[in-house]
């Protein structure tokens, strides 16, 4: 499971021509689910997006979480994130999990975070997306909980 999470000033969610979701400051977090990820996958993930110190402190440094700053997070479904672009030019995405266990697996992502006083916005599961993102820094890190 890959968790892209972005820093921002503010970020939206427009599908067709409605504004769906909307944060001020806090993380944009794209999901991505694979093949095989399991709860134990998802677990990790929740417990570091939900601590991962990427706000700056009052001494300019990155030490603060979005729980310490009463940041918001917009969750926002990506299967692209488990592209393989290994052999030739066009992406692969062999590797996405099917919508059916990437949405259950996207709600109880949701359903944690929440439990955890986080304000969350989300995308649509699924549906053609247009997000705007205001970076703030920027800072951007990819989370793989394969990878630790």
């Amino acid at each position: 499971m890959k968790a892209l999470l972005q820093r921002v000033s503010a970020a939206s969610i427009v599908v067709g021509n409605d504004v769906v979701a909307e944060i001020g400051k806090g993380m944009l977090i794209f999901l991505g689910v694979e093949k095989g990820d399991t709860m134990s996958d998802l677990e990790y993930l929740a417990r570091k997006l939900c601590s991962i110190r990427i706000f700056d402190s009052e001494y300019g440094k990155m030490n603060l979480s979005v729980t310490d700053v009463s940041g918001e997070v917009l969750l926002v479904s990506q299967f692209t994130l488990a592209a393989d672009c290994r052999k030739g030019n066009r992406p692969s995405f062999d590797r996405a999990e099917i919508p059916v266990k990437a949405e259950e697996m996207y709600l109880e992502m949701a359903k944690k975070l929440r439990k955890e006083g986080i304000r969350l916005a989300e995308g649509r599961f699924g549906a053609h997306m247009k997000v705007h993102i205001l970076n703030d820094g920027p800072v951007t890190i990819l989370l793989d909980s394969a990878k630790g």
